[in-house]
């Protein structure tokens, strides 16, 4: 009798978790109908874990550059591990668990994140931090990310955070618990249409233009790690026009680039050489790029890789070439549905 008490105990116990399970499954945001920025950390985890190059940064990586274009015109296999205004200490760790399934020979890191020195907003934490598998360096991202009043708690066990979602349920959180579609191709996120950058704002001064103590510690930390794991650190800064990008930040991350003796390309002073043509390779004015625009200086940095940085071609790896035709495939889809939808003509490159 006792025995089978203890098994009617644990049963209704193993039912009552698996019950909270699912309703914090169903209560937590997909992030993929809606606010798709959120579900792009967590795409990595189904990869095939061999990438050449790893991007870490906000969305200057995951709009401005093309992982398709880096295979199909140069055999560089890469992924881009970018969120919506990731912090530099979330780059950080999202690269100490990157290198928990696989050693890249480069990491790219985008510096805009260098203004910032202090955690910014919940939402964008959430949608960097939910995304992540559950590690150290994801305990470590979230003590170093909350804001006031945030709760380390509400991060492990979410349903504490979204239970009062229940009025905002619709079936696509029903659906999403169960199948999740990909919003990104290797981490890049796709856009086609085009709205021309004019009037771009000046920067507004600045009281101070030093970059903070807290950023520089991390990104020592980035460099380090790459140093120390044999990984080559590219630092680059994307083409956006906006947020600002100052003289002053840009002569900080020369010193820095000069310093610790990294490549450091920054791709505003490169329209020239990429061909950008702000007047239709950008779909927000300036402030990202379209996919004409990631396509250009995606074949810039491409050179790059394989002149400067010696880069293999792997075209000729059956698995591999096999992996890429099917994610080509949906690249092609993807593009084709946009330009039909905008009523646009494909781009020639």
């Amino acid at each position: 009798m006792k025995k089978r008490k203890l098994w009617k105990i644990l049963g209704t116990a193993a039912a009552v978790v698996l019950s909270l399970a699912l309703l914090q499954e169903l209560l937590m945001p997909k992030y993929i109908y809606d606010i798709t920025e959120g579900a792009m950390i967590r795409e990595y985890y189904g990869e095939e874990k061999d990438h050449d190059v790893v991007f870490i940064g906000d969305c200057e990586v995951y709009e401005n550059f093309s992982p398709e274009v880096l295979w199909q015109e140069y055999g560089i296999n890469s992924y881009i591990r970018g969120s919506a205004q990731q912090l530099i200490w979330q780059s950080y760790y999202l690269l100490e668990d990157t290198l928990r399934y696989e050693t890249p020979d480069v990491v790219v890191f985008n510096v805009l994140a260098l203004q910032y020195d202090r955690p910014q907003s919940e939402a964008y934490n959430r949608m960097t931090l939910e995304g992540m598998r559950w590690s150290g360096s994801k305990a470590k991202s979230i003590l170093a990310s909350m804001t006031e009043g945030e709760s380390f708690l509400e991060y492990v066990f979410p349903l504490l955070r979204y239970h009062s979602r229940w009025s905002e349920l619709t079936v696509k959180d029903v659906q999403g618990m169960f199948r999740r579609e990909q919003v990104t191709h290797n981490g890049y996120y796709m856009r086609v249409d085009v709205r021309p950058a004019e009037n771009v704002p000046e920067g507004r001064i600045l009281a101070d233009y030093s970059f903070g103590d807290n950023a520089w510690t991390y990104m020592d930390k980035i460099a380090d790690l790459c140093r120390e794991k044999g990984i080559r650190l590219l630092l680059v800064k994307a083409p956006s026009l906006y947020p600002y990008w100052y003289p002053q930040w840009e002569e900080q991350v020369e010193e820095y680039a000069r310093r610790r003796e990294l490549p450091y390309l920054n791709f505003l002073e490169l329209t020239e050489e990429t061909g950008l043509d702000f007047s239709s390779d950008t779909y927000d004015a300036g402030l990202h790029l379209n996919l004409s625009g990631a396509e250009k200086i995606t074949r810039y940095l491409g050179e790059y890789l394989r002149e400067d940085m010696g880069l293999a071609d792997r075209r000729g790896e059956e698995g591999l070439t096999e992996q890429w035709q099917e994610k080509t495939a949906a690249y092609e889809r993807d593009r084709d549905a946009q330009y039909e939808k905008y009523g646009m003509t494909p781009q020639t490159p």
